[in-house]
């Protein structure tokens, strides 16, 4: 930034939009304040749910932030959703057809070691082309009380075996 001319005493303002729910707001909070270290100062546009997509497919902001999440904890999903070309929620429009062609190949490798590798790179090939940037990964976790029985956890994502058929309360 101070290569462009900004820094404590020149800073740059500018709008972050997002959609007006906790789940959004908070993490734009986050961004404003990673972005007021390097002499960005972001001013919070919180917009109505009804208007939020529209907002974002037509591309109507300067600094857009989106939740992005998945069902499964595997790259594929994430990859071919976001950032392939022609995606549906590729919202910059993004296009690469040489990681296209990484993304596929990590999608079809057998060997997890190296299916990992490629993630990696293309992953970092993401970040060095500043295409969406990741600003949080979110943890979570499940409880239960001890009479709570037949509750499966998957191994493969949170969001999964939500069908509560099996479970039972022992109490």
């Amino acid at each position: 930034m101070e290569r462009l001319g900004f820094g404590p005493d020149k800073r740059l303002a500018v709008t972050v939009s997002t959609r007006n729910s906790p789940e959004y707001r908070d993490p734009a909070v986050i961004l404003i304040g990673q972005l007021r270290e390097i002499y960005i100062d972001g001013q919070l546009e919180p917009v109505d749910t009804a208007i939020w997509f529209p907002k974002v497919i037509r591309r109507d902001y300067t600094v857009g932030l989106t939740v992005t999440e998945t069902a499964l904890d595997d790259p594929d999903t994430l990859f071919y959703e976001n950032y392939v070309c022609g995606a549906e929620r590729n919202y910059t429009g993004y296009c690469n057809l040489q990681l296209d062609q990484l993304i596929d190949q990590q999608s079809i490798e057998a060997d997890e070691g190296k299916r990992r590798a490629l993630v990696w790179e293309i992953e970092r090939q993401l970040a060095e082309e500043r295409v969406r940037p990741i600003i949080f990964y979110s943890l979570l976790s499940t409880c239960w009380q001890p009479w709570v029985k037949g509750f499966t956890i998957m191994v493969n994502s949170f969001f999964n075996g939500w069908r509560m058929e099996d479970v039972w309360l022992d109490k």
